[in-house]
């Protein structure tokens, strides 16, 4: 395949030369002129292990070289990798100049191109960068409509700096964002040779990735040095903790948690997180990712609750009061503070729990929910048929088959709010009858 890779930066040099070694032919587009002639003579002049070697070998074999300008290869190419930087703005915000330079050449490239050609960004954008941007650049530079005239992909690189060739050849999946099913198969066949999994999604869903990927790596990087910080001034060893911390691979390190969804509740983690933050404290250290994780939960109920009265409707069922099945435990459950909230805007709300019968709940547990819902006679029901009746919203706050069951008998014009995506736990036959759900 001819693919022309527009930029020869790190990801621009490490994709050119690997595609290389694949065995397409490889032209890298760089307007600076010194590294043109320094590829072009065989010298890798981005510093990466193992890049020097192969850069060397590709252009000896003369499947790859460089030019100052691209324009013109459109026509001749299969596929154009944007691999240009993206840098930061001084508010934050990811410098388009480089990648809108690219779509401009590549969209007057196009209007002389016979072949299907297909643009692929390799480049770190935020979501909706493609489609409300590159796109239109391309479509008014080339007179082509994107999906019919050439092709658009997005396609992120997981590859790290001293390890990029490693990575090149084995990342831990490779991600496809496609406009349509005919440019996702060009994407995919470029790495055929590759062993990892394929992925294709969505543009939107491909660009927020590698942003969401290294959110998390950052996000673990500080909470494991907010961990740090703190038992070093207890005296305790980090090292052996986060050792035991990475060793429960059940709940700890593994997919467990990581869904979007509604706000945790229950008896130990906002009660831990507060005993955490106060002797951090007491101490003197600073532990500004965690303690932003109980106001950040509190904002989850808030979002719930204004999509909630986007759809102006004023009666709500709830389906779950507990914060999970299985259990009367009612401490801290953040549903509670939903319905609270509804209520006090004027909401009719009822409410259905299996688990949740007043006659006989005794003790604190009842205690805290008369005093958080002083109206939980009234609105609590003893059927779920009783709770849904004549209800134009219901929110689903817990995963159950007999909820399942219920979404699948609602009239069609019922909204559904999802809070634990139970969409996904299907348990009958059919399409479910509902629209509006979260997250």
């Amino acid at each position: 395949m001819r693919i022309i890779v527009w930029g020869l930066g790190y990801v621009g040099s490490v994709s050119a030369a690997c595609l290389a070694k694949a065995g397409h032919e490889v032209v890298g587009v760089e307007p600076n002129a010194t590294k043109v002639k320094s590829l072009n003579s065989g010298v890798a002049f981005i510093k990466e292990a193992g890049l020097a070697e192969l850069a060397a070998e590709m252009v000896q074999q003369k499947r790859l070289r460089a030019v100052r300008d691209g324009g013109e290869l459109v026509r001749w190419g299969d596929a154009s990798l944007i691999c240009v930087g993206t840098p930061s703005a001084a508010d934050g915000s990811l410098l388009f100049d480089h990648i809108r330079s690219a779509a401009v050449d590549i969209g007057r490239g196009l209007r002389s191109a016979n072949a299907y050609h297909v643009v692929i960004l390799r480049s770190t954008v935020f979501p909706g960068t493609v489609r409300q941007q590159i796109i239109p650049i391309l479509e008014e530079h080339s007179g082509r409509r994107a999906g019919d005239g050439f092709g658009v992909a997005m396609n992120p690189e997981f590859m790290r700096e001293a390890t990029a060739i490693k990575d090149f050849y084995a990342p831990p999946y490779t991600v496809i964002g496609e406009l349509d099913a005919r440019s996702g198969d060009l994407v995919e066949s470029l790495y055929r040779g590759l062993t990892a999994p394929v992925h294709r999604m969505s543009l939107e869903e491909a660009e927020v990735l590698k942003l969401c990927n290294n959110a998390f790596h950052a996000l673990k990087t500080g909470f494991a040095n907010e961990i740090g910080r703190l038992c070093d001034q207890a005296g305790i060893d980090s090292h052996a903790v986060m050792r035991m911390v990475c060793a429960d691979t059940k709940l700890n390190i593994s997919p467990a948690y990581l869904k979007p969804g509604f706000a945790f509740g229950g008896s130990c983690l906002p009660k831990d997180l507060r005993s955490l933050m106060f002797h951090a404290r007491r101490m003197g250290v600073a532990l500004p990712i965690l303690e932003a994780i109980l106001p950040s939960n509190r904002l989850q109920v808030d979002a719930a609750r204004i999509k909630l009265h986007e759809f102006r409707a004023g009666r709500i069922a709830v389906l779950g009061l507990s914060f999970k099945p299985g259990t009367d435990d009612l401490r801290e459950s953040p549903v509670i503070s939903l319905i609270r909230d509804l209520w006090q805007d004027g909401a009719d709300v009822t409410v259905f729990d299996p688990d949740i019968e007043l006659d006989k709940m005794l003790g604190s547990n009842r205690e805290y929910l008369e005093r958080q819902l002083p109206q939980i006679q009234k609105i609590l029901c003893g059927s779920m048929e009783d709770a849904l009746r004549d209800r134009e919203i219901v929110v689903v706050n817990q995963k159950r088959p007999e909820f399942v069951n219920a979404l699948a008998r609602l009239n069609g014009k019922t909204v559904v709010l999802d809070l634990v995506r139970l969409v996904e736990e299907r348990t009958v036959s059919g399409p479910f009858n509902y629209r509006g759900i979260s997250w």
